[in-house]
Order: structure tokens, then sequence, then C-alpha cells
């Protein structure tokens, strides 16, 4: 009888070489790889006939681009959540994605175990095994890196080479990358030492901001409800709204992010990625956000995309907590209709307008000029009250430094204590 193993498969390095190593070290293993189009191109070309040559029965190939846009994406993007203050959390909304497909596939077949390239210093290790157990949780997992004697990328390559194992990397180009509908993420090599400035050529789907353009470009993008829309007044789909962003931000050198970051197990690692859509969305949505949600609600926002953030960049995407985190964002982007019309000129996107029906922004209680119905006699009252607590200390501050030096404290004046105690009437 086949123990059938359930790969997650790219065709990059590490998973190549997986498929031999799970055929040699599982008795009568049958390794059936799944790979997940979230966005990746050119990359799912010939992986058919590349998996079989590497040893595998079958492979299956699930598009889930519509569904990596609405179900991860959107979510997170109205949510406002970035990590590390930079990163757009390509990879980390990608993985649940996957992970959940590849573990309703591996059920519906009845495989014995569920299978991930990813390093045992990584936080793609977490985000697959916290998928597995929420969708096949009584279900066998191998991590290879976490068994074999393989211990850099190096030893991968040399493993593939003793078995004539056609991989995607040599030794002299040995970046680690992740490509999907959303950004392009770039690690290993020379980026390990934080020292070294990026290869211009490491960079694949933006330009350099020096040779974008010397003309700047106008794109409008236009929301209902927190959710992207349109581009420049035309209705689109989510991928292709997506795709038609990547191509024109960056055209324009908009969304590269050189950042080190915190992982999961504790160690700190650089990253540079490439998210020239996904940078305009968030500039636009932030820019809408700030016209339609008050100051309170602003900032309760903010305190929820930390915390949304973590999650995403951790792997509890399928969790309660998430629920009831889309539950409050849902609330507070009700009104978040509108369009943002941003400004690309080498490497920026600058806010050139805001248009909504809901604004709270009110041009006649805003103007220095018309006063419309605001009375400036009003903020006297105001301040008093505002600094009352500060006034209080202040004199609390000058009989304690008064104690301490053992100098008599003049008592404040009747008016001063009234002052403290009691605001004065203002009249309306």
């Amino acid at each position: 009888m086949s123990f059938t193993i359930v790969l997650a498969y790219s065709g990059g390095l590490d998973t190549s070489i997986i498929v031999p190593w799970l055929r040699e070290n599982y008795e009568n293993a049958e390794v059936v790889c799944v790979a997940a189009d979230v966005g990746q191109g050119e990359e799912l070309t010939g992986l058919e006939a590349r998996a079989h040559a590497q040893g595998a029965s079958t492979l299956v190939v699930e598009d889930l681009r519509d569904t990596f846009v609405r179900e991860a994406i959107w979510p997170t993007l109205r949510a406002g959540a970035i990590y590390a203050r930079k990163y757009l959390l390509g990879t980390s909304m990608a993985r649940p994605i996957i992970a959940r497909s590849q573990a309703q596939l591996a059920t519906r077949i009845g495989a014995a175990a569920l299978s991930h390239g990813c390093t045992g210093k990584g936080n793609d290790q977490v985000r697959f095994e916290l998928s597995y157990a929420a969708f096949a949780p009584n279900m066998q997992v191998i991590a290879p890196w976490r068994l074999w004697d393989i211990h850099s990328r190096e030893d991968a390559i040399n493993y593939a080479a003793e078995r004539g194992i056609d991989v995607p990397v040599t030794k002299a180009k040995i970046y680690s990358r992740d490509r999907n509908l959303w950004h392009m993420s770039h690690e290993g090599g020379p980026l390990e030492d934080p020292a070294n400035e990026p290869s211009p050529d490491i960079f694949m789907i933006t330009s350099a901001p020096e040779d974008a353009p010397d003309r700047a470009q106008y794109v409008e993008i236009g929301f209902e409800g927190g959710y992207p829309v349109t581009v420049d007044g035309e209705a689109l789909a989510p991928v292709k709204l997506v795709e038609v962003l990547n191509e024109i931000g960056g055209r324009h050198g908009v969304g590269r992010a050189d950042i080190i970051e915190d992982r999961m197990v504790g160690m700190k690692s650089r990253g540079v990625y490439e998210t020239p859509g996904g940078t305009l969305l968030y500039t636009a949505h932030r820019e809408l956000e700030q016209i339609v949600l008050d100051r309170r609600a602003l900032a309760l926002k903010d305190q929820v995309a930390h915390r949304y953030a973590d999650l995403v960049y951790e792997g509890r995407w399928w969790s309660t907590e998430r629920e009831a985190l889309d539950a409050l964002v849902d609330r507070t982007q009700q009104r978040v209709t509108g369009s943002v019309r941003l400004k690309l000129y080498k490497g920026s996107a600058i806010i050139a307008s805001r248009q909504t029906p809901y604004p709270l922004y009110d041009a006649a209680l805003a103007s220095f000029g018309d006063e419309g119905d605001y009375d400036h006699a009003d903020a006297a009252g105001f301040i008093r009250l505002l600094s009352l607590p500060t006034r209080a200390e202040a004199i609390q501050a000058e009989a304690f430094s008064a104690a301490q030096q053992n100098t008599p404290v003049k008592p404040p004046q009747a008016a001063e204590r009234r002052a403290v105690q009691h605001v004065h009437p203002v009249s309306v």
C-alpha cells in the first residue's frame, strides 16, 4: 500500500529536492505535488514536467488568485496592517490560502501526510502548519528541513546535482525569492550582510527610480466600503486591479522596501521587497480613511492594524481573533467610499486629491477665511477645562518644591483657587 504525501510544491530549489528525498526516506512513498497559483506567472510554466522528472506521481495546480485577493489581500489592506513598519505582508498573506487548499486536497484523496519546504529558521513553517492544524488537524506533517542533514542552500544544490535534478538557482545566483500577485521578495546571498546595497539586477517588477519616466503620471483609485473597485474610473475585477496597479507603480519605481525584520523564531533577517500596486493601494486607502473617520476611530484603527499585522505575519489567520478583528474593521469601513488621486514620480507616490461623499472635513469650519458656524470664543472654556489638571499639578509641584527647600509657600489667591476649582461660564 502506498504512503501518499501531499507536498506544497513551487518547483524551486527546496521542493525540487524534497520530492526525491521523500521517496528515498519513506517506504512506498507516493508524492502528490500541489502548486497554488497565487500570481507567480511564468514560474508555473513547465512545472508539471519538472515535478514528474523529480519523481512525483502527479501535479495538481489550483488557481487561487481571486481567492487570494478577496480573502486575504483585501481584508489585510482594509485593516491597514503593516509589519516591521514597511512590510506589506505579501508572503505572509498567501501562505494560509495555499496551505488550506493543500490540506483540503490531502483530505479529499485520503493522503497520509502533508509536507512543505519551509526551513526551520523561517516563519513559513508556522504559517503552513497552523493552517494544517485548522483543516487537517490529525494528519502527519513532514518538514524535511527539520529532519535531513542538508544545512544550507549550497548543500541543497549539491544534493540536486548528485541526483541529476535541474534546479532554478546556482551558487552564483543564490537568492531566495517568493513571487505572487501582490509582491516579489528577495532574501539570502549578498543581502544577508546588511551593509550590502541591493544589486540593481535583483529587482524584477520595479524600475530603478532613476530610470523611471521623467514625466509624472497621475492615477486615481476608487473605493467602495474600503474595497478597491476602480482605476482611473474603470471598474476592474480584483485580480486585474492589482495587476494594473503593479504595472503602473512598477514602471515608476514605486514600492521598493529594504527591511530588517524580526522572525518569529527570534532572529532578525533582511528582506528586500517589491510591492508596487500594494504601495499605491495602501497609500490611497489610508488617505481616504483620513477624511472619513474621526480622530478616535482612526486611533483605534491604528491599534487594530498593528495587531492584525502580527496575526498575519505569525500565520494565525484561521482564528476567532481574526474574524473578530475583521468585524471591527468592517464597521470602520462603511463610509470609506470615494477616490484618491496619486501623482507618481521617480519612486514616490504623492497625494494629489481626495474625494468622498461622506467627508468629516468641512471647509467652512476649517477655513481661515469664512468662519461659518464656529465661534472662536467657545475655545476659551474648552482650554480652561483641558488645562485644569495641568494647572492643579503646577500648583502642587510648586508647593512640593518649596517644602523640599523649607521655604514657606504663599497660599494661592482666591482668584487662583477659583481658576483651579471652577470653570468660568462662557456666554454662547
